[in-house]
């Protein structure tokens, strides 16, 4: 960045600032930025660090509710569980990293929202994913799946925070850019906590932690905030290197620091490493903070300002401490064997001042770096051709030859099978607080003390938000609220990792902004507001965009942790009833996916069916009427009836009666739906509760035996063992 010999347009494009940027910059200031402070404005100003693309219509998501205590503003989202305990969560992406170097790039997104978590003040007790990655039968997919859950896995199990649930999906669309979003979630007591913030002229800032090095620059700028080209590998001094048992020292000394009032606020070393934690201190206190960066403990001799400011090495944090009271901080530092300086401190000026000893590096008003950035209200446009979109035909889906072939072939498919590949490599028990393990319709971890529980699901299908983005992230909301009822939660608000190509691009702008308003219209539907999340732009490569992928962190309160129920069928006799109609819609399903039929639609969908759905299922669980539970997903009515056997062990007679074709009413992944296992003269007492909010409920089968059987309209379709199923069931991401 100060070699001389680069031209002012060279630098701009390094931290991916526009000319008409700087030049609005040199009009804020007064005169040009120098070297250092282009850097620290271009990264701050970035789509990563500053929204740019996107803030004006986040604007517009619900952030107040029943539950939530922080809502906007902070490192992560609270909501209150009750209990005197709050709870802590947000998820963020690691996509174009992870597309470099795909072990690191997942470790350090782990890492990263890990400390977004204990900055609040939060112990992170546990972790969930969504991943997306290309074609299965391409090699790069397999080297970045292998890499991305080594990666995940590796940082989670050494730092001692369970991952207990999470999504895999494979698409052809993200072939160039996999998504890495990695959620956290963590509690504490009421009181117990911490801001981020710095406050108090002369309170000293205390950097804890990794020493710096040259490691991440331009991550936020150069990285996360552009598309990335064939010679990205060539990217990968830019990806951090994490190390998690420095990052285990961190979360105990940070609680203990949290249990004090010795200090003021507490910040993790993100994007933008040290530029983005101490301005965002300060101008969340309004005050300003001055750096030395000869006080910064470096990992490598002749650093200067530039490369200490925009470093993203991991494993850093900084304290605010009160003032008097940074011998107490140092002190449980000095315990957990951590290295600390104090680095600088809280000044007057409203400004962000970096020094190398006496020398004045860099000065800008701090507001320049937060509320002066830019805020652009891209155009949008609507697809040509968009309304005329037509659902699939029945006549234009071929009726299969075999269908126990192909169902086997469906249900053993990368989107569709067991993820216990996955999860078998994360370590999901450490703490002792999961409760449902990964398998089920979400993960549900004990509040330790008490009866209740925090239920967390992570759920979207791309493909149904290409085909209509509205429709599909209504959907995406509505799942990942589903999943927390049908383990036996009640959906308390949401996080988000809105994943999308090139937000310069009138249509994927389009695609954002119908996504926004789908978000809002669900999450006021469902009383789950929106509390923190992240946007990740420009995910597309060499002309391949990924789907639009907005995904849905949920998180629900348990009350009373003895009435969860799993999605595992329990035994022989019972009888699976469907909640919810007989549908024939396949519309952008798995089937038609296999098929090779393109769909122009998302599956048909009615929010007020939908929360109605859900408070009754609510209502059946509190009143212990459903034994296991689980909604009907990817695959359809069939795979997801015959996953709940397979997850049990046990064998399965379905029969349904309505319809007209035998593939079509498997294979819908028609909305709405759910699944429950309950006496078979348990009906009764299910239409009792069901006819409350108006929703249809009927026996579709028996369990028990050895065997899979689908019976339509009296021709049995299909019979084949459990052993054989679960066979390819459980294989299907061994490739």
């Amino acid at each position: 960045m100060s070699k001389p010999e680069l031209t002012l347009d060279e630098k701009l494009e390094q931290v991916a600032l526009k000319r008409e940027e700087y030049d609005k910059i040199v009009e804020l200031l007064g005169r040009k930025p120098n070297d250092v402070e282009i850097g620290i404005i271009g990264s701050m100003w970035s789509e990563h660090c500053g929204y740019v693309s996107s803030k004006i219509h986040l604007k517009n998501l619900p952030n107040t509710g029943e539950y939530v205590a922080v809502g906007e503003g902070e490192n992560a989202g609270v909501i209150d569980v009750g209990s005197g305990m709050l709870c802590v969560f947000k998820v963020e992406s690691h996509n174009h990293p992870s597309a470099v170097e795909p072990y690191q790039g997942a470790a350090t997104g782990v890492g990263g929202i890990i400390r977004d978590v204990i900055a609040m003040g939060a112990r992170p007790i546990a972790s969930l994913d969504s991943l997306r990655f290309g074609d299965p039968a391409h090699p790069r997919t397999k080297y970045l799946f292998n890499g991305v859950v080594a990666g995940i896995g590796g940082y989670g199990n050494c730092v001692g925070v369970p991952t207990v649930g999470g999504e895999v999906y494979f698409d052809p669309a993200y072939q160039t850019n996999p998504l890495v979003n990695a959620m956290t979630i963590g509690v504490c007591e009421k009181g117990r906590m911490a801001r981020s913030i710095a406050s108090g002229v002369g309170s000293l800032l205390i950097l804890v932690g990794a020493r710096t090095g040259r490691d991440g620059i331009f991550g936020a700028s150069g990285l996360a905030s552009e598309e990335l080209s064939e010679d990205d590998a060539d990217k990968r001094p830019t990806v951090q290197v994490g190390d998690p048992f420095l990052e285990k020292l961190l979360i105990e000394a940070v609680m203990e620091v949290a249990a004090t009032d010795a200090y003021i606020g507490i910040q993790d070393c993100g994007a933008a490493g040290l530029t983005s934690s101490v301005s965002e201190m300060g101008a969340k206190g309004g005050v300003g903070v001055k750096i030395d960066v000869d006080k910064v403990p470096a990992r490598e001799e002749g650093m200067t300002p530039f490369e200490f400011m925009l470093s993203e090495s991991q494993e850093r944090m900084v304290i605010c401490a009160k003032p008097g009271r940074e011998a107490e901080i140092e002190a449980i530092l000095r315990k957990w064997g951590l290295e600390f300086a104090v680095i600088g401190e809280v000044i007057e000026q409203k400004n962000f001042k970096i020094y190398k000893g006496d020398e004045l590096c860099a000065d800008l008003p701090i507001d320049i770096l937060g509320d002066q950035a830019p805020a652009y209200d891209r155009p949008t446009k609507k697809p040509d051709g968009y309304d005329a979109k037509q659902r699939v035909a029945p006549a234009a889906v071929p009726e299969p030859a075999d269908f126990g072939a192909l169902f086997k072939e469906l249900i053993g498919s990368p989107n569709v099978c067991s993820r216990q590949k996955v999860f078998r490599q994360y370590d999901h028990q450490v703490q002792l607080n999961t409760i449902m393990l990964p398998g089920a319709s979400a993960a549900v971890l004990r509040i330790k003390g008490t009866n209740r529980g925090i239920a967390a699901s992570i759920d979207c299908n791309g493909r149904y938000c290409l085909a209509e983005p509205y429709t599909g992230a209504l959907i995406a909301v509505s799942e990942a609220a589903r999943n927390v009822v049908c383990s036996g939660g009640r959906p308390a608000a949401l996080t988000n990792c809105l994943n999308f190509a090139n937000p310069e691009k009138p249509e994927v702008m389009w695609q954002f902004t119908e996504t926004i308003r789908a978000m809002r219209e669900a999450s006021l539907k469902l009383n789950t507001p929106v509390v923190s999340g992240n946007v990740s732009f420009y995910n597309e490569a060499d002309g391949l965009k990924i789907l639009p992928t907005p995904v849905i962190g949920m998180v629900g309160v348990v009350e009373d942790t003895q009435k969860i129920v799993g999605a595992a069928l329990k035994g022989e006799g019972n009888a699976l009833y469907l909640l919810g109609e007989i549908t024939e819609d396949v519309d952008s399903s798995e089937y038609l996916a296999k098929l090779g039929i393109k769909s122009e639609k998302a599956p048909s969908f009615d929010l007020d069916r939908e929360a109605a759905l859900q408070q009754a299922v609510m209502k059946l669980i509190g009143e212990g009427l459903a034994w296991s539970c689980s909604d009907v997903s990817d695959g359809g009515l069939l795979s997801s009836a015959v996953a709940m056997a397979l997850e049990g062990g046990t064998g399965l007679k379905l029969t349904v009666t309505d319809g007209e074709r035998a593939d079509l009413v498997a294979f819908s992944e028609g909305q709405s739906r759910v699944l429950i296992e309950a006496p078979e003269g348990a009906l009764a007492e299910l239409e009792r509760v069901c006819g409350e909010f108006g929703v249809p409920v009927k026996i579709i089968g028996i369990t028990g035996g050895e065997c899979v059987s689908y019976t339509f309209r009296d021709r049995e379709v299909f019979d084949m063992s459990v052993e054989e199923l679960s066979e390819a069931y459980h294989g299907g991401l061994d490739f």
